[in-house]
């Protein structure tokens, strides 16, 4: 039996800093997606050299917070790492409150999680990773939208994970990195807005 995967989205929030070495140096989950996770670092760095103005609109932030973002973009390859559910801290992870589960749960976590991201593709939990800011929708010259470019490889990589049932939590822009087709059973849950 398939264990279940449970499909999450990055946060817009991130913890600063870690203490982990550089994400090459590290193990990760989806070692075949990291000759393809350089060519979206080499497109963000390239695109971080750029006016104020094109890095404010790739990354969707205002001018103040786009040179804190592109400082965090170029040190992409050399910064310490957090694991991705530590560096991510939106209200979905604030709710998960990862160190509180118990370490059975934990591993259960670890073992069924997978999060998308603009600059990895997906990542699992314990996986390390940097300081970073992209949005799965935004455009990188050379590149297009990180969606497009990792749908082929997000589908190949989770073809036999997802032959089981898949949780798919994710929005319709991390939605579009890969083809859900591939799923045993995908179960979307869909976020509505109490009105």
């Amino acid at each position: 039996v398939a264990t279940p995967l449970i499909l999450l989205p990055p946060s817009e929030g991130k913890a600063g800093g870690g203490t982990g070495p550089p994400w090459a140096d590290s193990p990760q989950s989806f070692p075949d997606l990291a000759v393809h996770r350089r060519k979206v670092i080499a497109a963000l760095v390239d695109a971080m050299a750029g006016p104020v103005e094109a890095r404010s609109r790739i990354l969707g932030v205002g001018a103040a917070k786009a040179d804190e973002a592109a400082a965090a973009n170029r040190s992409v390859d050399s910064a310490l790492t957090l694991p991705a559910i530590q560096r991510y801290t939106g209200v979905l992870y604030d709710a998960l409150d990862y160190p509180a589960l118990s370490a059975a749960v934990r591993h259960g976590v670890d073992r069924q999680v997978v999060i998308f991201s603009g600059l990895w593709g997906a990542v699992r939990p314990a996986d390390p990773i940097p300081d970073y800011k992209l949005k799965m929708g935004a455009t990188l010259p050379g590149l297009g939208k990180p969606a497009r470019f990792w749908k082929p490889l997000l589908t190949d990589a989770l073809t036999g994970a997802a032959s089981g049932t898949v949780w798919d939590l994710l929005p319709n822009e991390h939605t579009a990195a890969w083809n859900p087709t591939v799923a045993g059973r995908r179960i979307r849950v869909r976020f509505l807005d109490d009105v």
